[in-house]
């Protein structure tokens, strides 16, 4: 059986919700991005979370130092509406020592092609891309 998820989003005032996962978690959505980001914006965090924890597993299973891991998220919004992302790039930038540039490649790569549900989801309809760079520590 499939697992299943669940949150509930409650309307504070405006268009600011607040939602709650079902593990107990909560954040705010603002639609006009004064409070909080809005849907679209974590749609883009969610992408960069989810194969930022992908990235940072694989390498530490990879025995690689990393000391820090940054995803810059760039996401295109198509001109009519609904405006859903067109295209989304993904730019990893690994710090540490001695990291293999093989090694981040391949982290990046299974990410983006198997492990990452988010980006997985979204590549049906969006154009996804990845690059990395490696900074030492």
């Amino acid at each position: 059986m499939a697992a299943a998820m669940q949150a509930v989003v409650n309307w504070r005032d405006g268009l600011v919700f607040e939602a709650k996962s079902g593990s107990g978690h909560s954040l705010l959505m603002d639609g006009n991005k004064a409070e909080a980001a809005s849907p679209m914006e974590l749609v883009l965090m969610a992408a960069g979370g989810c194969s930022s924890v992908d990235v940072v597993s694989i390498l530490e299973k990879a025995r690689q130092q990393v000391s820090a891991v940054r995803c810059e998220v760039q996401g295109e919004r198509a001109d009519a509406t609904p405006a859903v992302f067109t295209k989304v790039h993904l730019h990893f930038v690994v710090t540490g020592t001695d990291i293999a540039d093989k090694h981040v490649e391949r982290a990046v790569a299974l990410s983006a092609d198997k492990y990452c549900s988010v980006a997985k989801m979204l590549e049906a309809s969006v154009t996804i891309t990845h690059s990395f760079a490696i900074e030492n520590s």
